[in-house]
């Protein structure tokens, strides 16, 4: 388990090598992970993703973002996601509107991370 702080920010870093994930019983998953901890959000990087996560259109990401939600915890997506974004503009408005509110965000690198955490709307 990988907590740190990060702009005042307790952040728990998901390893990149592991199972697929997609659905709502993975994000209790990741958040039993946590239980008992300081972690305020949990980052995951891209490609932990099953490649339909980020097609809108089966849902998956929305009840995923909406578990973590019910359970107060923030997210994170780590990475390029740069192809489904080229494909899809319902992805790129989602992304751009979650950015925007910056409870949970995308963020193509840790410094893009930071900078995202360290805005003060």
């Amino acid at each position: 388990m990988s907590i740190e702080p990060l702009n005042g920010i307790n952040v728990y870093f998901v390893a990149a090598q592991g199972p697929s994930l997609c659905s709502e019983q993975d994000a209790l998953d990741l958040l039993g992970e946590t239980y008992g901890t300081t972690t305020d959000m949990i980052v995951v990087p891209v490609e932990r993703f099953a490649p339909e996560f980020f097609d809108l259109s089966t849902r998956l990401a929305g009840h995923f973002f909406q578990k973590l939600q019910n359970y107060q915890m923030r997210l994170a997506i780590l990475g390029d996601i740069s192809a489904p974004l080229a494909a899809s503009k319902a992805l790129r408005d989602f992304v751009g509107e979650t950015n925007r509110i910056g409870h949970h965000l995308f963020a193509s690198d840790r410094a893009a991370l930071a900078a995202g955490l360290g805005r003060k709307d």
